[in-house]
């Protein structure tokens, strides 16, 4: 064969084999791609779904479809499509392999089966079907909230006024069958504990007035829109005050009763979770649903130890820089009850200092953070009705950015407001903590729909405490009590651990809760026992906010040493937010990969 054949010949070869090879590979990326948009209708379905059998989450999110819905979460047709949902959704993830898939997609698929496999462990327990009803926690306080007319049931249309009015329906029927579960929960030793009960009573009281046009139900109609006619106007406005006198009131008068009545007496005088049925294992289940991790309870009650007495020593060294003489304790009481500290006469006052909190970090904000929210942010009073039983929260604006993110303070009596841990509860509520956090997630187009909503208390409260610790870094703490102020509030979350594993593990009364928490921080009394009784309608909530801090800092301090001059906290903060909500350890995941990724 002459060289010249022989060269085309292996010419033709290599053109075949390279054909193939081409082929071979174009196959593989066709069929990648093929799982790939598998994939994101599993997630996009999911999603959907997700909106369609829980249309409350649907409307904070701003999703206005469900609008006019409200399920009877409580019966058992709803109870059993639930389950469907998350074992059919558990299933068709399971059956997407890994490595067809991207590390984004990866991330996506662990939080969906972690999703489907927790929420199914939940609903092997009986409680939250049982005991639906609390003074903090439950259905009924949140539809308080959209029933004001100024939260995110919309009222601008008279479309949204009749959504309203079935929406009301639906609730009234779920209060129905809140009634008859309780009736069958004292049967099975499921009932809430008496101090929470009495708790709980003044709140159903206060629904049940006569004077309509006061009525909270009767805010909508205090915001009719000018341009409806006047027949409209007075069409909705005969439709609500029906509603109100002839469904509203007649729910809560019931309900008023029988808690009053019947409930109560029945209440449990023990304060921990150990004490209903399956109390220990519902437990067990409350802390790995809240934590996202597998600590046992008496980890998390040694850890809490042991963070209470580092906390106690740097609050030593600010008691002896103002120059107190007296003993940690007594100094506690010195700075709940001074005067100074509580300079304001209106709740408009207050509300101002948290603005100027907010102006005075501004310039330092881009020192930190490279990614900040587009979401509008507001700081409200509390509403009053619920006040006096709530602490300060953070409400997300919706999803297309329209609804701001709303910073809420209760403020039932601003002059006794005291303002020495006001700094902290901003950079923990606001900014940089769940306005931060929720917003760059609801906006980060990169994420699927299904991870902008989800909720993760380990990391998202473990961010906003995270985020408390920024102070000095963002030009705040320059004053002495507002530095103790968050030292009080590290100290606060420190105790949670202690005192929650105490209630439900380790047999605790309310009351030895109540003295732990008064000999170790430096919160009013009042407030104390607000949090105490939190603690006891939601075991292992409270537990989520120092697990999930001291993970961040752990892996802020890990890049930190691992990366040395090529640590950037913009960067860091970028790395954590970007991700969206999710378990701690999928998180360690991430930032482990990313200093690898670094160093390389």
């Amino acid at each position: 064969m002459s060289k010249r054949i022989l060269a085309v010949v292996l010419f033709s070869f290599l053109v075949l084999t390279g054909c193939k090879d081409d082929s071979k590979n174009a196959s593989a990326e066709n069929e990648k791609n093929a799982v790939s948009a598998k994939f994101d209708t599993i997630l996009h379905n999911y999603y959907e779904d997700g909106l369609r059998l829980n249309p409350i989450a649907a409307t904070t999110s701003g999703d206005m479809r469900y609008n006019d819905k409200f399920p009877d979460f409580l019966s058992d047709e709803y109870e059993d499509s639930l389950r469907n949902y998350y074992t059919t959704y558990r299933d068709l993830a399971s059956q997407i392999a890994d490595e067809d898939l991207s590390e984004s997609e990866r991330m996506s698929k662990d939080i969906l089966l972690w999703e489907c496999e927790i929420n199914l462990e939940s609903m092997q327990f009986e409680k939250d079907k049982y005991m639906p009803i609390d003074q903090m926690w439950s259905v009924n306080l949140f539809m308080g909230q959209l029933a004001s007319g100024a939260s995110a049931q919309p009222f601008k249309t008279v479309e949204d006024y009749e959504n309203w009015l079935k929406r009301v329906d639906g609730f009234i029927t779920w209060m129905e069958s809140a009634e008859e579960n309780m009736r069958e929960g004292m049967q099975q030793g499921y009932v809430l504990p008496a101090s929470l009960i009495r708790k709980v009573i003044p709140q159903m009281e206060s629904m049940t007035t006569e004077d309509v046009e006061n009525h909270l139900f009767y805010g909508p109609l205090d915001r009719l829109p000018e341009d409806f006619s006047e027949e409209e106007k007075e069409r909705i406005t005969s439709e609500y005050k029906t509603m109100i006198t002839e469904k509203v009131i007649p729910a809560y008068k019931r309900m008023h009763a029988f808690m009053k009545d019947e409930y109560l007496p029945q209440g449990r005088k023990t304060s921990g979770i150990a004490d209903i049925p399956e109390g220990e294992e519902y437990y067990r289940h409350q802390i790995k649903r809240y934590t996202t991790t597998d600590m046992t309870a008496e980890e998390i009650h040694q850890l809490g130890l042991s963070e209470v007495e580092r906390i106690s020593s740097e609050m030593e060294k600010v008691k002896q820089e103002v120059g107190y003489k007296g003993d940690l304790k007594s100094f506690f009481n010195y700075v709940r009850e001074n005067k100074e500290l509580m300079p304001y006469d209106s709740p408009e006052e207050v509300i101002a200092h948290f603005e100027e909190i907010h102006e005075r970090m501004k310039p330092n904000i881009d020192k930190l953070f490279k990614l900040t929210p587009k979401t509008p942010f507001e700081v409200r009073r509390t509403e009053e009705f619920r006040e006096e039983s709530s602490s300060a929260e953070y409400n997300q604006g919706s999803l297309d950015g329209t609804r701001p993110g709303i910073f809420y303070v209760p403020i039932p009596d601003a002059s006794a407001y005291n303002i020495y841990s006001d700094e902290s509860l901003f950079l923990h509520e606001a900014i940089p903590g769940h306005h931060y956090q929720i917003s760059l997630t609801q906006e980060n187009e990169d994420l699927p729909d299904f991870r902008k909503t989800l909720w993760y208390s380990g990391y998202g409260e473990g961010w906003a405490l995270y985020a408390e610790s920024l102070g000095k870094e963002l030009g705040l703490y320059t004053d002495p009590y507002q530095y103790f102020g968050m030292l009080g509030a590290e100290m606060h979350r420190a105790v949670r651990l202690v005192v929650d594993t105490g209630l439900h593990s380790k047999g605790w009364t309310r009351e030895e809760a109540i003295q732990y928490s008064l000999d170790n921080e430096a919160e009013p009394k009042a407030s104390i026992i607000s949090e105490i009784e939190r603690y006891m309608a939601n075991p292992g909530q409270a537990l989520s906010y120092k697990i999930g801090q001291l993970k961040i800092r752990e892996l802020r301090d890990r890049a930190k040493k691992e990366l040395g001059d090529k640590f950037d906290i913009r960067e860091y903060h970028k790395q954590v937010l970007e991700t969206g909500c999710v378990p701690l350890q999928l998180l360690e995941d991430k930032i482990n990969r990313w200093i690898d990724e670094q160093k390389s």
